[in-house]
């Protein structure tokens, strides 16, 4: 691919959880080198409140955050995405929108905290274990030496990534 910075667009349906942490935690672990971005393609508009806890808890930025729709990565003008990754089952199986430049996508599928149900400290528990499943498939994409991969097997990688689980604590 040959990019000095990798654009990792995160998809969801609502974009008010699971891909706006996918974007923060690339930001953090990509060190510069992957740039993130989350879309949903019925965006909530709203930011699920335990997802902005959760990462003013783990001190990200999170000003500037906002639920929006992926139709805004599919225009001229919209940054060139490099990956692709859907984060819940419901997005992967929707019709996305063509993507200028043909990136790489896959599925790393993590169950949403926003729908789950429980007393509000099982809720964070949740929230943060979701958080981590999807920071730690990010830290094995960006140790990834992208550049040294021949497509095929990048695209293996990339689906053996989307398949790693955290273990049972």
């Amino acid at each position: 691919m040959g990019n000095s910075v990798y654009n990792v667009l995160f998809l969801c349906t609502g974009n008010s959880a699971r891909s706006i942490m996918a974007e923060c935690a690339i930001n953090r672990w990509g060190k510069g080198d992957f740039k993130g971005f989350s879309a949903g393609s019925h965006p909530k508009g709203v930011i699920h409140p335990l997802t902005l806890e959760l990462l003013t808890e783990l001190k990200y930025e999170t000003k500037g955050l906002r639920s929006k729709s992926w139709d805004e990565f599919a225009t001229p003008g919209s940054p060139r995405i490099d990956f692709i990754f859907t984060v819940c089952d419901q997005a992967a199986a929707e019709q996305c929108p063509v993507w200028p430049g043909h990136p790489v996508t896959s599925h790393w599928g993590v169950p949403d905290p926003a729908a789950f149900e429980g007393t509000d400290q099982e809720k964070r528990r949740f929230f943060g274990r979701v958080y981590r499943e999807l920071e730690n498939r990010i830290k094995m994409f960006t140790n990834l030496r992208i550049d040294e991969l021949d497509s095929f097997t990048l695209q293996q990688v990339l689906k053996e990534i989307g398949r790693a689980k955290l273990p049972d604590s």
